[in-house]
């Protein structure tokens, strides 16, 4: 059995608090780092060890709507986020997992073979764009999708999803990478979207394995549970899955 989650005061759990001014130690000591065991929604249990650390879901809407600037109803979703333990969610140079479980049923993967990623990519990037309208409007910066970072593969065996996509918010010139994950179970999808930068990329796809490794679902919630006839079935299949939404570090504030 992993380890119970255990909470510790920002102050003693981030090297760098010091580092910052008043306003980033008040932002660190606000929110509470969990490492170890977390067990959360659906039967989806993570053991984090001493690698990484786990946000609940107010902390995490702290940090995407606070510290990274995005809309107010980003994370709405969220379960939580997990980081590693090297780096806190208002440095510079951080990236953070955001978790999500998705209750869309039974997803056939039976269409994962066939996919043409190259027109997937296409719609995908028509689909961002209309998007923009609104988000002007909204007051936030429009978003390019620039293409893959990392083409989609499909682990068959073990029920697992991975891709990576490079953004752009307005004219910076720092693009944004979304590395997501899905792992696929019987009654839905549990979602890994990474948040970070393309220069971050070596780095994240070095933590891939590690963080493939965190998370799984108890018996009985398995992909192999699913009872044909009884359990709902998604609508979607392994392609949709891929065109689903963004995440993102829209801006920053200044914490030193």
């Amino acid at each position: 059995m992993a380890d119970p989650a255990l909470a510790e005061k920002s102050s003693d759990f981030f090297k760098s608090y010091q580092q910052y001014n008043d306003a980033g130690k008040a932002f660190l000591d606000k929110i509470d780092p969990k490492t170890g065991a977390i067990n959360l929604a659906e039967g989806i249990h993570l053991d984090l060890k001493d690698k990484f650390y786990f946000l609940d879901k107010k902390d995490t809407l702290s940090v995407l709507t606070e510290a990274w600037g995005n809309p107010p109803d980003s994370g709405s979703d969220a379960l939580g986020m997990i980081f590693p333990v090297s780096h806190d969610p208002i440095a510079d140079n951080n990236w953070g997992i955001e978790l999500r479980w998705e209750k869309i049923g039974y997803v056939d993967d039976s269409d994962a073979a066939s996919i043409d990623y190259n027109e997937l990519l296409r719609n995908m990037q028509s689909d961002t764009l209309s998007g923009n309208d609104q988000r002007v409007k909204d007051g936030y910066a429009p978003i390019t999708l620039i293409g893959w970072a990392s083409p989609p593969v499909y682990d068959a065996a073990h029920k697992r999803l991975h891709w990576a996509k490079e953004l752009q918010f307005g004219n910076d010139a720092a693009h944004t990478l979304n590395y997501d994950v899905r792992f696929l179970g019987r009654e839905g999808v549990f979602v890994m979207s990474y948040i970070a930068t393309v220069e971050q990329l070596p780095e994240i796809r070095q933590s891939l394995d590690e963080v493939l490794g965190l998370a799984d679902f108890n018996t009985g919630k398995t992909y192999a549970d699913f009872v044909p006839g009884v359990d709902t079935v998604a609508a979607i299949g392994v392609g949709g899955l891929i065109a689903g939404k963004l995440a993102a570090k829209a801006g920053f504030l200044s914490w030193r």
